[in-house]
């Protein structure tokens, strides 16, 4: 009886450890920003894309965690000599997670649809040069350009060019329904995202078993939240304070790059902004050095034009205007507006905005232009802003990948029309050479300096904190994502 007694308390103490030593497969994220909706294909809020990229929702191909054009959907593709005629290889064996099997159909509907003349997609430019879609059998499509565009592979890498089914795609902003490796579970609106593993996934399997994003908009929240335990990673997390964990074993504190060119957006077309003394007089006024101090703990990296500091293709522009005072009020006598100017800062909400939009509105008064401050929410900045155009003045992160190409959109919130830089962008889009690619890029950067159609502050950094024993998180962020397709927790 001893003997039974004595094996029985040592497979208990073996079961129990075995549970205390296995590596956890729960995660709670910590997010600043709630999705507007959860359809990529439908709305340009970097939040979307935060939460579903590469987890719930898939393209031909994505980005990787360095900026390289990786295969996903697509296996393999091949590209005519003459760079028009893409053909693309599918995997088999691909289900969405409703159960419905992913063909080719589903490419050359989901394409078409982000082309189509009615389409919603924020970024349909990126699909501008598709000329036809062809299922040539359910695993092989055939792409077939208007002509050569040597950034399209890299295109249909974004989350806007995520692939979606015709059944489901009307009701993914609710319902997102993808051929990741997370399925979506609930979203508690205002509180938390919540995705689970899909068990049909096609691909390697992810480590994790559930992931839930929870939102934290009040970034003096983030630390208690972290310290408590409650929350494990704040992928994007508040610069100013990082000082509070930075020196606690129990997390691990990255800096990295983005693709986030944060800017003084500034309205072109509408008086006096459409004068090109006024905008030189605020690129005069405008102090980097305080604003990055101010807005993002000293850690943002100064840039002179839309360009990722990064990238191979980077033109350092910074020293066209240096911060001069009596420059700026020279310029603003020269456009007329001796007397000064008043007009309107429409801020997001994110803290880069608000707390850059108080230096900023500072700077401008002291050179006589001075701000109405107007906080405003993601969906009004959206409406009003964004798509209505309906400001004078805003500051935003653009945390696209190399998107230079949309100060070329004539519809696009600046209202910037420059012949000479729609030019560039257009041989840009037929060119593939890296080299000559790298040389179109600081052509086009030198003009929009020149032209100073935005005020160019800096490169957003990312600051990443959470727990030490967490591994696979990005460090970087080449594309506005949360990858959790590597993340674990160490054993």
């Amino acid at each position: 009886m001893k003997l039974w007694k004595t094996i029985l308390a040592a497979a208990v103490l073996a079961l129990a450890g075995s549970q205390a030593f296995a590596a956890r497969t729960d995660l709670v994220i910590g997010i600043p920003l709630e999705p507007p909706h959860l359809d990529p294909t439908a709305g340009a809020a970097a939040a979307i894309d935060e939460v579903l990229y590469a987890n719930v929702f898939e393209g031909l191909t994505r980005i990787g965690p360095n900026g390289e054009v990786l295969p996903d959907l697509a296996e393999s593709w091949a590209i005519s000599d003459d760079g028009k005629v893409y053909t693309f290889k599918l995997h088999t064996g691909v289900k969405f997670h409703d159960g419905s099997d992913f063909d080719a159909g589903d490419v050359k509907f989901s394409l078409d649809r982000a082309r189509a003349n009615n389409s919603v997609n924020a970024q349909k430019a990126l699909f501008a040069a598709i000329d036809t879609v062809e299922v040539v059998d359910p695993t092989t499509v055939k792409v077939t350009l208007k002509n050569p565009q040597g950034s399209f592979i890299y295109n249909l890498g974004w989350g806007d060019a995520v692939i979606v089914a015709p059944e489901s795609a009307d009701t993914n902003k609710e319902k997102p329904i993808g051929t990741g490796p997370f399925k979506f579970q609930s979203w508690a609106k205002g509180s938390s995202i919540t995705l689970v593993k899909s068990d049909n996934y096609w691909g390697a399997p992810v480590f994790l078993d559930k992931a839930e994003f929870r939102i934290v908009p009040d970034a003096a929240a983030a630390v208690p939240a972290l310290l408590s335990g409650d929350i494990q990673a704040f992928p994007f997390f508040d610069p100013d304070s990082v000082a509070q964990v930075k020196d606690d074993p129990r997390f691990k504190v990255v800096i990295g790059s983005t693709e986030g060119e944060t800017i003084l957006a500034i309205n072109n077309k509408k008086p006096p902004f459409d004068k090109l003394e006024v905008r030189q007089a605020i690129a005069f006024a405008l102090d980097r050095k305080a604003i990055i101090d101010g807005a993002s703990a000293g850690l943002g990296v100064p840039i002179g034009s839309h360009m990722s500091p990064a990238s191979k293709a980077y033109v350092d522009l910074t020293g066209l205007y240096p911060h001069n005072v009596d420059k700026a009020k020279e310029l603003l006598k020269q456009a007329g507006f001796e007397t000064g100017i008043k007009a309107t800062l429409k801020l997001p909400p994110p803290s880069y905005a608000r707390l850059g939009g108080e230096i900023i509105a500072s700077q401008l008064r002291d050179v006589g232009i001075d701000l109405e401050i107007i906080p405003v929410e993601w969906a009004q900045w959206l409406d009003q802003v964004f798509t209505k155009k309906d400001y004078d003045l805003t500051i935003v992160s653009h945390t696209e990948p190399n998107d230079i190409d949309i100060y070329s959109r004539k519809d696009y919130y600046f209202n910037y029309d420059n012949p000479a830089f729609d030019k560039i962008i257009a041989e840009l889009n037929l060119t593939s050479d890296d080299a000559k690619r790298n040389t179109l890029l600081g052509e086009a950067q030198k003009i929009l300096a020149d032209d100073a159609v935005v005020g160019f502050l800096y490169e957003l950094p990312k600051v990443g904190v959470w727990d030490a024993k967490l591994q696979g998180l990005w460090e970087n962020a080449p594309i506005q994502a949360n990858d959790l397709t590597k993340v674990k927790w160490a054993d």
